[in-house]
């Protein structure tokens, strides 16, 4: 049913025609629609005046060289990061060429937003429906089970990150699909350098999140240099977001406090107070996303690229805090299975491959993001009092 609403008539005029003048506008110079750090940011001006002239016209150029926009398709669209990315490529490419999927319902806003269908990554014959019946050409794989959660369920966390990326990669090669896959900090194990964690080292993660990410990496650059398949993957430290709650990850608590400072003022934290890791913040993430995706080929010098924003520990975080919510307080008791996976990450990504190859550079520092998630929080009477 969902299939035969979104295979008719998916592209509407209105979407196409946006995209046409863009182009239009790109190969004249303009800055039409504006570079992809323009997007989903906090005000177009601010944006501009961020973005290289250098990125600026990378992203023009990739724009002109397509008339049509492409045709996207984001699994597990209901996690953490699906819905932004899909309002960020709808700003971008037109609301009826993002379809978003889960096998879970989708809140009411999230139906209404835009295309929305079923997708079981493990059922090759439904993947491969959808791709057709709605023309896809790039595919944002983010169906996974997060690194804690695997833990305590390995064969479901195997079945979803490595059999369903390898019917992801079927339909790939078998459709000539652009695919992008998010790998993690938990791709490195106890024996890689951890401060920074470079492009190019040993890896050997501990986890079956860590092991099925590293697996991603090397059969999507296999399925690149074997069959020329456009695979792309960004390794993202702990990502930070205030929309959406988090899925079961060792970075959790990096959320979690937010939400617990202004709803309590107490927050009880599962790592120890040192525990140092790399973060972002969502808008740098998804903009990151959107950049690699775009980012034209001859300018990729590897698939999977490191990227960086800041790196704290519980004890930064919540000085930082602090100097809105003075009142926050913070006790520890320390999850031994979270802790050791911790223990095992980087403390920091070197990302220069990153910034060199595509133009990347992050906005949010650990003030702004504070900044940031306070603000988008739901204003409770603690937070309102500090203000």
């Amino acid at each position: 049913m969902h299939l035969q609403r979104f295979s008719r008539g998916f592209v509407n005029r209105g979407d196409k025609t946006m995209w046409a003048w863009r182009a239009a506008v790109a190969r004249a110079g303009g800055g039409g629609g504006g570079g992809s750090r323009g997007l989903g940011r906090r005000s177009s001006s601010s944006s501009s005046s961020r973005a290289s002239g250098a990125d600026g016209r990378r992203h023009r150029a990739t724009c002109a060289e397509d008339a049509d926009p492409p045709r996207v398709l984001i699994t597990g669209g209901l996690g953490q990061l699906g819905v932004g990315l899909a309002k960020l490529l709808r700003r971008r490419f037109g609301k009826n060429n993002v379809i978003l999927s889960d096998i879970k319902k989708p809140p009411n806003h999230v139906y209404h937003s835009g295309p929305f269908i079923y997708s079981d990554i493990l059922d090759h014959k439904n993947l491969r429906e959808i791709v057709v019946n709605n023309n896809v050409s790039w595919l944002v794989h983010y169906s996974a089970v997060l690194s804690a959660v695997g833990e305590s369920n390995v064969s479901l966390a195997r079945d979803v990150n490595i059999t369903g990326f390898h019917n992801v990669l079927d339909m790939a090669v078998e459709h000539g699909l652009r695919v992008f896959v998010p790998s993690t900090i938990g791709a490195f194990g106890p024996s890689s350098p951890r401060d920074p964690a470079p492009q190019l080292c040993v890896q050997r993660p501990r986890t079956i999140y860590g092991v099925s990410k590293v697996h991603a990496e090397l059969m999507g650059e296999y399925y690149h240099h074997r069959y020329g398949l456009d695979f792309r993957c960004l390794r993202y430290p702990g990502i930070i977001s205030a929309d959406s709650q988090p899925g079961g990850g060792t970075t959790d608590y990096a959320v979690q406090i937010f939400h617990a400072a202004v709803k309590s003022g107490h927050f009880e934290c599962n790592l120890r107070n040192d525990t140092r890791l790399p973060m972002m913040y969502i808008d740098d993430c998804l903009r990151a996303t959107l950049e690699i995706l775009e980012a034209p080929a001859s300018a990729l010098t590897t698939r999977t690229y490191n990227i960086n924003a800041m790196s704290f520990t519980p004890s930064h975080l919540t000085q930082e805090i602090r100097k809105v919510l003075p009142d926050l307080r913070v006790t520890y008791r320390v999850d031994p299975l979270r802790q050791a996976i911790a223990d095992s990450w980087p403390m920091a990504f070197e990302d220069s491959t990153a910034r060199r190859d595509w133009g990347w550079k992050h906005d949010y520092d650990l003030a702004e993001l504070v900044q940031a998630m306070l603000t988008h929080i739901t204003p409770g009477n603690r937070l309102a009092h500090a203000n």
